[in-house]
């Protein structure tokens, strides 16, 4: 089984390495857009970044199987919380999505993308460190180090292959 990850990212890929590794021949990165806002508003919006990754990157490496992994900001109760999504489609046309970890930002980060910088600029500038979106993410640096980009989105990617599975074996089944 080819899967193709819509992103070039090593913290998304790494995620979708650690779950499926063992489970298929290849995992395939490919750059694609991700058809909403480089940085993302909304759940709604997010979660559509994620299905379109899924969906560009299974057509382009003519894959099984495509993810599409994408994090984004939501406004609630006065404040901004990080947000991520993924999506698993097949060549069958089945979309799969799932949602993950929650966190709020300081204010003084979330200030600086309300004013229009995505999350992951505003991260480099408030570290001093270059890529964080490639290393251990916001979440990384707001969570001391207990959890990291990889993490965030392995969980996700374990909510997408344990989905898949289920729908798989429970169409499988109805052919007995």
């Amino acid at each position: 089984m080819m899967i193709a990850v819509g992103t070039t990212n090593r913290a998304k890929v790494a995620a979708v390495e650690a779950v499926f590794a063992d489970e298929c021949d290849q995992i395939v990165p490919v750059a694609v857009d991700s058809g909403v806002a480089a940085q993302p508003f909304s759940d709604e919006e997010t979660r559509m970044g994620a299905i379109h990754r899924a969906k560009q990157a299974c057509a382009k490496a003519q894959a099984d199987v495509g993810i599409g992994l994408e994090g984004g900001v939501v406004e609630m109760d006065g404040a901004l919380w990080v947000c991520n999504w993924g999506a698993l489609v097949d060549r069958n046309g089945t979309v799969i999505c799932a949602g993950g970890a929650r966190f709020p930002l300081p204010c003084e980060v979330a200030e600086e993308v309300l004013n229009g910088k995505e999350l992951g600029e505003v991260m480099d500038e408030y570290t001093g460190k270059r890529n964080i979106r490639q290393k251990e993410g916001a979440v990384g640096v707001f969570t001391n180090g207990h959890v990291n980009r990889t993490d965030m989105f392995c969980h996700i990617v374990k909510l997408l292959a344990g989905q898949y599975e289920f729908f798989v074996k429970a169409n499988d089944s109805r052919y007995d």
